[in-house]
């Protein structure tokens, strides 16, 4: 009798525990509702600190505009174009690649590292936080602002070579940090109630993520990079800038009562819409901060569970560096990686059970420190032990992903398992 009660509370705990981790069959991602026209350091990547950092650090879901109402509807019996095959995708363990470097012989480094190890996928810079598109894109905007950069000089050349790798690519599209957009075309920038322009502690704009031509801007540089053989479109900064509150804010008309973590879900939502049909995945990055941090969510608008309903890859940064000391009752993060980690994808787990069973929840792939933050007091040296454990904590979440984030392309080999190892004996 004692078995046959166990079992099943067993089982019910193991699906919260991996809620969001392990891939499940396919659901629908739900309609969105239309609307009437209503950085600690570089080395964290989009590490900017928000509410719950920056203790320390001091010693749902509406589309886009509907069309104008004088559009002339599409015949119902017009074919339509049919959706590209959605491409099958590998349990991914992957690094972060900046433009220079897939443009550099020091590249082959890197290719290397993953032929001799578990890895088996890069995220690539597609448009980076400058704003700068890393090849020369054929795109309108892209040639009207110059933001076109050869760092990769043969792009069809370096996607051949990479799939002939079997690599899963994705292409990393910096949103909203775009300085170059902001100050090239003003009137898309985030204002200060005063009029000025809004700059961030390194003087640098943001376009505001209420003006829907920002939006379409995204979508066309997301519908290149799938064009050109990405397998996956991955939105980093998808976020408001966490350095003007919204009482020194002007986001302008469009905002019509929204608020900033309404806005970010539409926008995710639309990308989902707009890719998802061209055969490739979409994920994001958030903060790992606002999975639990209410404060957090809300000053920089990532609703976390509302973003993983619109989805296929949810990417937490869960660097242990960027949590204030006592966080999850840990005393100081970055000295116990394990620690943090598994904290910070237990209480991720805790958040996307609360999505009915059935319903469509992005996989989550965490993002993983392979730099040191020597600009936090109780730090350490992030070497091999240290990536190891927090892939463990990984593993030991019910999780079967994860990336690598070093921004200078620097990565730890002592931390990587090689290709012949079944990793998924550690979990």
């Amino acid at each position: 009798m004692k078995k046959a009660v166990i079992f099943p509370a067993l089982m019910l705990l193991l699906s919260v525990l991996t809620a969001g981790c392990i891939r499940q069959p396919e659901a629908e991602v739900p309609t969105v509702r239309q609307v009437s026209s209503a950085e600690t350091e570089e080395e964290a990547g989009d590490g900017e600190q928000t509410e719950e950092a920056k203790q320390t650090d001091e010693s749902e879901q509406t589309a886009p505009e509907a069309a104008d109402s004088d559009t002339v509807p599409e015949p119902e019996d017009e074919p339509r174009e049919a959706e590209a095959p959605r491409k099958d995708v590998p349990v991914v363990k992957g690094i972060y690649i900046t433009g220079p470097m897939a443009g550099h012989t020091g590249m082959a480094d890197r290719e290397q590292l993953a032929a001799d190890t578990e890895l088996n996928a890069m995220v690539i810079d597609i448009k980076n936080d400058e704003g700068i598109v890393t090849y020369k894109m054929n795109q309108p905007l892209v040639e009207e602002l110059g933001a076109g950069v050869a760092y990769i000089r043969d792009l069809p050349e370096l996607m051949g070579r990479l799939k002939e790798q079997d690599l899963y690519l994705i292409a990393r599209i910096v949103a909203f940090k775009d300085p170059l957009l902001a100050e090239k075309r003003p009137e898309l920038c985030i204002r200060k109630k005063d009029g000025g322009i809004f700059r961030d502690k390194n003087g640098l704009a943001w376009v505001n993520p209420y003006e829907e031509e920002v939006w379409e801007y995204l979508i066309a540089l997301g519908k290149e990079a799938a064009l050109a053989g990405f397998d996956e479109i991955q939105f980093d900064y998808i976020r408001f800038p966490t350095e003007i509150s919204d009482g020194e804010a002007d986001y302008g008309p469009r905002i019509q009562g929204r608020t900033k973590t309404d806005v970010i879900t539409e926008f995710t939502a639309y990308a989902y819409e707009q890719l998802s049909p061209l055969g490739v995945r979409v994920s994001a990055d958030v903060f790992g901060t606002v999975i639990d941090n209410e404060n957090d969510a809300v000053l920089v608008g990532q609703d976390y569970g509302a973003m993983a309903r619109y989805l296929d890859y949810i990417c937490p940064m869960v660097y242990p560096s960027h949590y204030r000391d006592g966080v999850y009752g840990i005393e100081h993060p970055d000295l116990m990686p394990y620690e943090t980690v598994a904290a910070a994808l237990k209480a991720s787990n805790e958040v996307l059970e609360k999505i009915p069973q059935g319903e469509h929840r992005a996989v989550v792939r965490p993002w993983l420190q392979d730099f040191t933050a020597v600009w936090i007091a109780h730090h350490q040296s992030y070497e091999g032990e240290q990536i190891r454990q927090q892939i463990q904590a990984v593993y030991d979440s019910g999780c079967e992903e994860w990336l690598l984030w070093n921004a200078k392309c620097s990565y730890t080999p002592e931390g990587l398992l090689s290709g012949e190892h079944d990793s998924t004996s550690e979990f």
